[in-house]
């Protein structure tokens, strides 16, 4: 691949940065040139997920920007929040592009970032360079950027099922409602009381009601989409799987819109992007039937007694949520196909 574009991966070690990685491997016009771990370099990355065994670059780098630079074109930010704040515009600098996968950039509003996350922002010319790659709803945006802020596991499900009815009008944002689902790989691969095997399993929970970190960047888009400020109720459940999230909204519809109506209203929105399917009238989709893809299934059902309607989205948090949007944004960056290396099935069962 001697025209390819080269691809390094900071955080490798954790869940995001390893499908990163594998899912590069089925790309076409990528080599992965560097994989780089603050707290493993030196190591090989076998060590961490044998599972990547012999497929990639086999010892972790150190963060190195200037020695990133002179290996690669594009870099991905598999990090935890805080990182690339700092790291992102020194990459840039350095003459890189950059796909940031932390939340870092996703916020425009400085103090609204600090007040969630509570962490210092990144500058405020980063932030306004930084392109939010949603991308089957900003994808053009994205084209021919250097600095993509890759959307958060629950705002893709939630803003892909919300975007298409809020756009048009058929819903008043004011009443939306967001029922959140996530399996315990949503959490990274940190040990914690609250992922703990015995914790989780045969257990289902709330967390971070009314303070999650992905309410303001939900709230963020649909104003955008909406033209007005948006403000929702959202709540996150763990769920005793490994991956997946289910997102199941409620709103109040305006005007007479039937569940078929809604259906074909999203066929013509999300026609031509093939990793949005929209199920037939009625039909529901469940997170196995996304597993391991980048996907994204919606389905609906308008309940005339109450005059509302409820979206039910579907995605793989990992692959959608993470890694594969991410390498979906650099197709669009690259002028590529924006499926290239990604059109394969869920895996099922």
């Amino acid at each position: 691949m001697s025209n390819a574009v080269r691809a390094a991966i900071i955080g490798a070690t954790g869940y995001g940065g390893a499908e990163v990685i594998r899912l590069l491997q089925a790309h076409p016009f990528v080599q992965i040139t560097s994989v780089i771990s603050t707290s493993s370099a030196g190591t090989p990355l076998a060590d961490h997920f044998p599972h990547l065994q012999e497929i990639v670059v086999d010892i972790l780098d150190e963060l190195n920007v200037e020695l990133i630079a002179g290996k690669a074109d594009v870099v991905f930010l598999a990090t935890p929040a805080g990182v690339s704040a700092e790291l992102s515009p020194k990459l840039l600098a350095a003459g890189l592009k950059v796909i940031d996968i932390s939340g870092d950039l996703r916020l425009k509003s400085r103090e609204d970032y600090e007040k969630w996350y509570k962490r210092t922002a990144a500058p405020e010319a980063a932030l306004e360079q930084a392109v939010y790659g949603l991308a089957e709803v900003f994808g053009d945006e994205v084209k021919g950027s250097e600095l993509i802020a890759n959307p958060g596991c629950y705002p893709t499900a939630t803003l892909l099922g919300l975007i298409p009815a809020v756009k048009a009008g058929w819903i008043d944002p004011s009443t939306i409602i967001i029922d959140a689902k996530s399996g315990v790989s949503g959490a990274g691969r940190g040990v914690g009381l609250g992922t703990h095997y015995a914790e989780v399993n045969e257990n289902f929970s709330a967390y971070k009601v009314n303070k999650h970190q992905h309410i303001p960047e939900i709230e963020q888009a649909l104003s955008r989409v909406a033209g007005h400020p948006v403000v929702t109720t959202f709540t996150t459940h763990l769920v005793p799987m490994t991956r997946g999230i289910m997102s199941t909204m409620y709103a109040t519809v305006i005007g007479e819109h039937s569940t078929e109506a809604f259906t074909e209203l999203y066929r013509q929105f999300y026609e031509g992007r093939k990793f949005v399917r929209v199920r037939n009238s009625g039909k529901m989709p469940a997170t196995k039937e996304v597993s391991g893809s980048n996907y994204c299934d919606i389905g609906f059902a308008v309940d005339e007694r109450t005059g509302r309607v409820t979206i039910v989205s579907v995605i793989d948090n990992v692959v959608k949520g993470a890694a594969g949007q991410a390498i979906q944004n650099l197709n669009l960056m690259m002028g590529w196909d924006e499926t290239t290396g990604l059109l394969f099935a869920p895996v099922y069962p």
